[in-house]
């Protein structure tokens, strides 16, 4: 390819005599004569101090930008925002935290067109800001890779931030002592990195990398490692590879990809929250995929890997066995995944995964398809009269199947977890949370704190949670999210009342509330959505644009598919 096709957006900026005013604004960042004829490469960096996940990103960036150049590219780094789940979680700010989604890829695309940059290197290291880098490059469709910024390493006694959460509750039901909650505290988070066990960052990250938007095993290396600061070297590498080849995320991201991403997502026992950010990615693709795509894949697809929150180990003892490279082998070789689709390798995963080496003997992580931790999906999608357009459940079997209880009723999730910590909620209830869906919160908040002070009361096989918000990567028991209609726009989770018997039924894949339909139009009749305080700023904006969360809460206007 010739070097004016490669330059295909940057020579619009520096070409010519025109661009005089450009080239000058360059030279003062650090161009060379040389440069003006390179492809630009942006390095996209989530680097931010306000949390762990991203706090090293900086210094990834760099090593990206420094890898850029020795390909024979340009690469210039520029910032995006983050902000923190683990910290705002349980707080109004949590709002923001999928409404950053959005201003994150908004921020990557403006850049990124604005700059003319040729290729992009993006690198997240946390929940929201990783699917949001993908959905950018969609929206760009120029050569690009995602670097994943690591897992953190396990704090003392392997405990990491959902030990922290769980150790709340078990202080409030008198299981540990406050200077054994300010010792947790203390030692759970050694550094930096994503949280540990299959949450959402280590989820998203697997499934980048299985939807072919990432190198081989960027989700598996730890954050503070060699191995990252290689990953990355590599990313900028293969950008300047893809642009030569004419190779761009729309070739990648088709709907074969997206089912590979969903089938690991599902082996890993991942985080409910794939199902929100790969339906959103898949907008952002023009690829149709849905809640029911999860149902139809998930009905062949086992949980192999014993990992936490259900399970019993931690993403950095996962890359200690080899990562998620094998795990993808075994299921290409069983006919679970598409091997055929091409990545950002250059090649297809079937070549990716051709010299990969099968997990050592004796390891009991990821389990073989005759013993697995479950033999079909984690993540139910149920409907019924609680929930007409879909829900998402996340039952990994150990707390049953099915539960049946009364209805509690909670207009915000403080107000949940302030009945939780102080015994008013027993055994045989079903937590109702609502006006926290997309529209009502604004913002979809995430409910770890009530489902931790859950288990670590004890309750996890005895009290259930329903919401129209969502769950952190985190959260386990009976819980289930995404309810929509959500209770902002009127859904049946808004005419529940205290007492209802409610019905979660993962086999069936049902979730009902025992009102007949003459009782839910009258209650309907007398509804009343609750005012807002939320009248301006980003969560208005959200509110105003955001579809339902089982379309992914995007704010794409429905008018951009036709």
């Amino acid at each position: 390819m010739s070097e004016k096709e490669l330059r295909r957006y940057s020579r619009v900026v520096v070409d010519g005599n025109e661009q005089a005013p450009s080239r000058a604004m360059l030279r003062a960042v650090g161009f060379t004569e040389d440069d003006f004829h390179r492809p630009q490469v942006g390095i996209a960096s989530t680097w931010s101090m306000v949390t762990p996940c991203n706090v090293h990103i900086d210094g990834l960036a760099r090593e990206a930008a420094q890898a850029a150049d020795a390909a024979g590219g340009k690469g210039v780094v520029f910032n995006t925002i983050t902000v923190s789940d683990g910290i705002s979680m349980g707080t109004p700010g949590m709002r923001y935290s999928l409404v950053s989604r959005e201003i994150i890829a908004d921020s990557i695309e403006a850049v990124t067109a604005a700059e003319g940059f040729d290729g992009l290197v993006a690198i997240g290291g946390c929940d929201k800001n990783m699917p949001a880098c993908v959905m950018a490059m969609a929206r760009l469709n120029r050569p690009a890779v995602f670097v994943y910024g690591g897992t953190i390493r396990p704090g003392v006694h392997r405990r990491d931030i959902v030990s922290v959460f769980e150790a709340v509750g078990a202080l409030s039901g008198g299981r540990i002592s406050d200077a054994e909650l300010l010792e947790v505290e203390q030692t759970a988070i050694p550094g930096p990195g994503a949280c540990g066990g299959m949450y959402t960052a280590n989820t998203m990250a697997s499934a980048i990398e299985a939807l072919g938007m990432s190198l081989a095993n960027s989700s598996a290396q730890e954050a503070v490692s060699e191995q990252k600061k290689a990953d990355c070297r590599r990313a900028s590498a293969a950008v300047m590879n893809l642009l030569e080849n004419d190779i761009k995320p729309l070739d990648i991201m088709i709907r074969e990809a997206f089912e590979n991403a969903i089938t690991v997502v599902i082996a890993l026992g991942g985080s409910t929250n794939a199902v929100l950010h790969l339906i959103a990615m898949a907008r952002e693709a023009h690829v149709e995929l849905g809640l029911d795509d999860f149902t139809r894949i998930g009905a062949k697809v086992p949980v192999l890997a014993d990992v936490k929150p259900s399970g019993r180990y931690l993403m950095a003892e996962l890359i200690a066995i080899g990562g998620i490279q094998p795990l993808m082998k075994r299921l290409l070789e069983r006919g679970l995944l598409h091997g055929d689709c091409i990545t950002v390798t250059g090649r297809t995963l079937a070549e990716n995964l051709a010299d990969v080496d099968d997990y050592p003997d004796g390891q009991d992580i990821v389990r073989n398809f005759d013993n697995p931790i479950k033999p079909d999906s984690h993540l139910a999608i149920l409907y019924g009269n609680v929930a007409p357009e879909g829900a998402v459940a996340k039952i990994s079997g150990k707390e049953g199947l099915r539960f049946e209880g009364r209805a509690r009723i909670f207009h915000a999730e403080e107000e949940a977890l302030q009945a939780i910590l102080d015994d008013s909620i027993k055994s045989g209830d079903v937590i109702v949370i609502r006006y926290e869906g997309p529209k009502g919160g604004p913002g979809m908040r995430e409910m770890l704190s009530p489902t931790s002070a859950i288990m670590g009361k004890g309750l996890g096989a005895e009290v259930a949670l329903i919401t129209d918000g969502r769950f952190s990567g985190g959260s386990h028991g009976f819980v289930v999210g995404h309810i929509a209609p959500e209770a902002a726009l009127g859904g049946p989770i808004a005419l529940l009342e205290d007492g209802d018997t409610i019905t979660i039924d993962a086999q069936m894949k049902q979730i009902n509330a025992d009102i007949d339909e003459h009782e839910l139009a009258r209650r309907r009749a007398r509804w009343q959505r609750p005012p807002s305080a939320v009248q301006r700023g980003a969560l208005a904006k959200y509110r105003a644009e955001v579809s339902s969360a089982s379309e992914g809460a995007v704010t794409i206007p429905p008018e951009w598919d036709e």
